[in-house]
């Protein structure tokens, strides 16, 4: 049978998603569970991978098993050899041509960051930070540049390996709740350090060192030297 689970996860201690020599990995964390509940190896695919340090909150992951047990029965074992970071949140008998990566309708993401002449402490680690204020319409306005299917060359990661480049970013908003920003992203994809380029030159429109007009020639360059 083939089985869904939704997984959220700390990321901090992480080097992102993605099984690694290391060990130190949430796939890696995700499988060695799986594997002592199950009794036997099992091997996972997911919706999206995430970088190092980033969170996860509706992770989607499938595998497939012989093993016949209650839906609740793979959270609460799973989550018994999880380490306290990463849990299992729900599971799911799928039919066998589900596939989380191909079917995701789409994916989101979203970036927090402090705003405060202070760095932060109880969120270090959790949120971006930046000591300057931020101006929400020029940021706005350049994120407007970026909604649409387009080439986003310009912030891809070098090692980035995803088979192209062309992405339908289709919302981002930008909130504001006191000393705190929040930034979401809903694409059908991303590329490899994709948001946090952008975030790096939303800030720089935010804080008046590039008119909002400027995002719009950093896409159509599709060049990172952009």
């Amino acid at each position: 049978m083939r089985l869904a689970l939704g997984i959220s996860y700390n990321g901090r201690a992480y080097q992102g998603w993605q099984s690694q020599l290391s060990g130190r990995t949430v796939q890696d964390q995700l499988e060695k569970a799986l594997s002592q509940f199950a009794a036997q190896r099992v091997c996972t695919v997911c919706a999206g991978r995430t970088d190092a340090g980033v969170h996860g909150l509706m992770q989607v992951v499938h595998f497939d098993t012989p093993l016949e047990r209650a839906e609740i029965s793979w959270v609460r074992g799973s989550n018994t050899f999880l380490p306290r970071d990463i849990a299992v949140q729900w599971a799911k008998a799928v039919p066998t041509e589900f596939h989380c990566r191909a079917h995701a309708l789409s994916r989101r993401y979203a970036y927090v960051l402090l705003a405060s002449p202070v760095r932060p402490s109880v969120d270090a680690g959790r949120v971006g930070w930046v000591f300057q204020p931020l101006d929400q319409v020029a940021m706005q306005q350049a994120a407007g540049h970026l909604i649409g299917t387009h080439d986003f060359t310009s912030f891809r990661a070098a090692a980035c390996q995803a088979l192209s480049p062309l992405k339908s970013l289709t919302r981002i908003d930008i909130s504001q709740r006191g000393a705190y920003w929040r930034f979401e992203f809903e694409a059908n994809a991303f590329l490899h350090h994709m948001i946090r380029n952008i975030m790096g030159c939303l800030i720089a429109v935010g804080q008046h060192k590039r008119s909002p007009d400027w995002l719009r020639e950093v896409v159509l360059e599709r060049d990172r030297d952009a």
